[in-house]
C-alpha cells in the first residue's frame, strides 16, 4: 500500500543527496573549470561553489608551481660529442580555461615538449659551451618552452639543467686538454718573464755603458760577492780601466 509520507520522505532524501553532490569547495590554490551541458561556462573559485549534477561538470585545476623532472636525454653537440643531459622544469597554470580546453594533459604535453626542446637547444652549442655557460642555456630553454606553452595557459618560470654526463673516453680527453692548457699558460708566463728580464738588462747595460765609473763599481761589487764563497778559487782578469789610473799615478811618483 502506497503512503504519501513515504513518498515525501524519499523526495526529501533525494533532494538532500543532490544538494550535497552539488556543493563543491575549492581551496585557495584551486580553480574549477565549469561546463554547462558540455559547453564552457566559466572559471569559478576559490571557496564554496554550486554545480548542478547532471547538467554542469567541473574540472579542478591546481595553480601551484609544479616541479617537472625531464628524463635523461641523449644530446649530440655541435662539435659531434654525445652527452646525456637531464633537467627540471618549474611551471604553473595561469589560465585554467586554456589548460583544460586546449590540451588533453598539460603536464604530459609540457614534459614531452621539454624533452624535444632540450635536445634542440643544446644541439646548437659545443661541449665547452654546455659546461661553461649553463646559466645561459637554462634561459634559452626556458624562453622557448614559455613561448610554446603560452597557448596552453602554462607559464614556465624556470628551467635548470641538472647533470651533463660524459663517457669515460671524453672525460680523459678533457683532462688531457686541461693539462695541455696549463702547460701552455706556464710556458707563456715563463716567456713573458724572460722578455721583461731582457728588457731590463738592456736598460741596465745602456746606463752602465754611459758611466764608466758605474761599470767599475759594479765590477768591484761582483768581486766582493764572489769572494764571499771560499769553497773555490776564482781568477778574474784585471780590467784595463782599473789599471790605467794606477799606472798613471806610479809614473807621477818617479823622480
Amino acid at each position: 500500500m502506497f503512503f504519501p509520507f513515504d513518498f515525501a520522505f524519499g523526495a526529501i532524501f533525494i533532494a538532500l543527496l543532490l544538494a550535497v553532490a552539488s556543493i563543491k569547495i575549492l581551496r585557495e590554490y584551486e580553480r574549477g573549470v565549469v561546463f554547462m551541458l558540455g559547453r564552457f561556462q566559466r572559471v569559478k573559485g576559490p571557496g564554496l561553489i554550486i554545480v548542478i549534477p547532471g547538467i554542469q561538470q567541473m574540472v579542478r585545476v591546481d595553480l601551484r608551481t609544479v616541479v617537472l623532472d625531464v628524463p635523461t636525454q641523449d644530446v649530440i653537440s655541435r662539435d659531434n660529442v654525445s652527452v646525456q643531459v637531464n633537467a627540471v622544469v618549474y611551471l604553473r597554470v595561469v589560465d585554467p580555461q586554456l589548460a583544460i580546453i586546449q590540451v588533453v594533459n598539460y603536464l604530459d604535453a609540457t614534459s614531452q615538449l621539454a624533452q624535444t626542446t632540450l635536445r634542440a637547444v643544446l644541439g646548437k652549442h659545443e661541449l665547452d659551451e654546455m659546461l661553461a655557460e649553463r646559466e645561459k642555456l637554462n634561459i634559452d630553454i626556458q624562453t622557448v618552452l614559455d613561448q610554446q606553452t603560452d597557448a596552453w595557459g602554462i607559464k614556465v618560470a624556470n628551467v635548470e639543467i641538472k647533470h651533463i654526463d660524459l663517457n669515460e673516453s671524453m672525460i680523459r680527453a678533457i683532462a688531457r686538454q686541461a693539462e695541455a692548457e696549463r702547460e701552455r699558460r706556464a710556458k707563456v708566463i715563463h716567456a713573458e718573464g724572460e722578455l721583461q728580464a731582457s728588457v731590463k738588462l738592456v736598460q741596465a747595460a745602456e746606463i752602465l755603458s754611459g758611466r764608466p765609473e758605474a761599470m767599475q763599481l759594479r765590477y768591484l761589487q761582483t768581486l766582493t760577492q764572489v769572494a764571499g764563497d771560499k769553497s773555490s778559487t776564482i781568477v778574474f782578469p784585471m780590467p784595463v780601466d782599473l789599471l790605467g789610473p794606477i799606472l798613471e799615478a806610479a809614473r807621477r811618483l818617479k823622480p
